[in-house]
């Protein structure tokens, strides 16, 4: 079994010139994402996460494929800020994120430039974000990624999908596919869940129902720095085929892909 890398003056001095040469790469390439066209942008995201990606450590390992139907939801649990760069990177698609999101500094900037949509998940703003959503899932013909957890996890389990995300899937045309996706040492070997929490998750202790708390709660930037300096660590991706949902409500579709996503998340996550 793999063992958790230590904090010492050399791992961190890594970290640091990793932390700093990524900024300086997103610096860089900001004058490209200015000039580009939108449709074009959206492709050019994987080349601009491919250096999170390398110098965070993280390898991503796929299993099953991605559906050929379009218009295409997927959803999948939501861990840490790292599967912002991953997914992209794998499956050449953008997001639905929540609407704080938006204004956070330079991060919001550029979620909008690679076609991400922001959600305002107040009711009073409901019918507007749902009208947004539509429009722009029936619009492209890349997959849109949406965590209907509505906040990361501890990585112990799936939170409850939140239903109100899945207004605009009641009778359309929409195919949703579910992913289960959990996280491995770079060797493949398990990590128990107080290592994940305290370490490879990115999570508000308050906002957990279960399983451990974290013993040092982190920004996503800081987040981010932590994983380079312990090295990395491998996300597996399951992808599974779309369930029928045709005649379901809202409550029901979110239910019934929760169940997917969880059942398989927890059958995955400590299988050796």
């Amino acid at each position: 079994m793999a063992k958790l890398r230590k904090q010492n003056i050399f791992n961190t001095t890594a970290a640091a010139i990793k932390f700093v040469l990524f900024w300086v790469m997103v610096v860089v390439q900001l004058p490209i994402i200015v000039f580009m066209p939108h449709r074009m942008a959206v492709n050019y995201m994987p080349v601009f996460m491919w250096f999170l990606v390398k110098l965070g450590g993280i390898k991503i390992v796929v299993h099953g494929k991605l559906t050929d139907a379009r218009p295409l939801m997927v959803v999948s649990n939501h861990i840490s800020v790292f599967e912002i760069a991953t997914f992209p990177f794998a499956f050449r698609g953008s997001f639905i994120a929540k609407k704080e999101m938006e204004n956070w500094p330079l991060v919001g900037w550029v979620a909008k430039c690679f076609g991400v949509i922001f959600v305002d998940r107040r009711p009073s703003h409901a019918r507007d974000a749902l009208a947004v959503v539509q429009k722009t899932v029936q619009s492209v013909k890349y997959p849109m990624i949406l965590f209907p957890e509505g906040t990361t996890t501890n990585g112990a389990y799936v939170k409850p999908f939140k239903s109100s995300l899945f207004n605009f899937v009641e009778n359309s045309n929409v195919t949703v596919q579910p992913m289960a996706m959990h996280y491995r040492y770079k060797d493949g070997s398990v990590i128990d869940e107080q290592t994940m929490a305290d370490h490879f998750a990115y999570f508000d202790n308050k906002k957990m129902d279960a399983g451990p708390k974290c013993k040092r709660e982190r920004s996503a930037f800081g987040q981010v720095f932590h994983i380079m300096m312990l090295g990395g660590f491998t996300v597996e991706i399951t992808l599974l085929p779309p369930p029928p949902l045709a005649g379901m409500d809202r409550k029901q579709i979110a239910e019934t892909l929760h169940k997917i996503v969880s059942d398989k998340y927890m059958e995955l996550k400590d299988k050796k």
